[in-house]
């Protein structure tokens, strides 16, 4: 795979489904595109989890990836934040600029030793640099963060002693603290009660008033309405 800033380019190593076309010129993105994945498949623990997928996700606004579990939701956004290495295809990724990527609980163990607001602050470490202490503006978004996604009372509290919807919103307060230009959240609000998901969707809109451009993978269907680009995948294949 080549995974580029600006133009794209042919996957090294492995045949490209635009190169192979008639007209093998490389698309480039626009200058409203933030991320370009073209004709892109990618594997996970030996079997494909994305086949063929293009998609443009557009700056400024919120793209929706739905699907069932399993459909390749996750591994999508692992490609858009480069953390998924296995592809193959074109992958235009920012040439500037920052990402931050919320994953699900599930995937942070329970024995990490870190306390809610250790949690939240390391969104910072983007900017200083891990383990760097935190100056006064950096603290503020720390609290700020805290405070919107309503577990500033926990800060003390270790993150393995919160439960499931609790941890979700202090990952998602991370996420925030990062005050990045594209944040990709994994399912943000898959097993979180009604008031958490109304905080997280009130995070996400104040992200976008921002000006950031935001990825979000979910089950909730009703996302829908201008500003809102929806992907839908099923066993790894865009079907709109």
């Amino acid at each position: 795979m080549d995974i580029a800033p600006g133009p794209l380019a042919p996957a090294s190593g492995h045949p490209s489904r635009l190169a192979s076309r008639p007209d093998s010129r490389l698309a480039e993105p626009t200058s409203g595109t933030v991320a370009r994945l073209l004709g892109v498949s990618a594997h996970h623990d030996g079997r494909t989890a994305l086949r063929g997928v293009d998609v443009d996700v557009l700056d400024g606004r919120l793209t929706v990836l739905v699907g069932p579990n399993g459909s390749g939701k996750s591994t999508l956004l692992g490609v858009l934040a480069g953390t998924h290495r296995d592809v193959e295809g074109q992958v235009a990724l920012p040439a500037s600029g920052t990402t931050a990527l919320v994953v699900q609980r599930s995937a942070v163990t329970d024995r990490l030793p870190i306390t809610v607001r250790e949690t939240v602050a390391m969104g910072r470490w983007g900017a200083l640099g891990a383990w760097r202490p935190l100056g006064r503006r950096d603290r503020s978004v720390v609290d700020d963060c805290l405070e919107a996604l309503d577990v500033a009372d926990l800060a003390r509290r270790p993150l393995a002693a919160l439960s499931g919807g609790q941890r979700q919103r202090v990952l998602v307060a991370q996420g925030l603290a990062r005050q990045a230009d594209l944040l990709l959240l994994d399912e943000p609000t898959a097993g979180v009660d009604t008031a958490a998901t109304a905080l997280i969707r009130a995070a996400v809109d104040a992200e976008l008033a921002r000006g950031a451009t935001v990825v979000e993978a979910t089950h909730d269907h009703s996302l829908r309405g201008p500003g809102i680009d929806v992907v839908h995948l099923v066993d790894g294949r865009r079907v709109a």
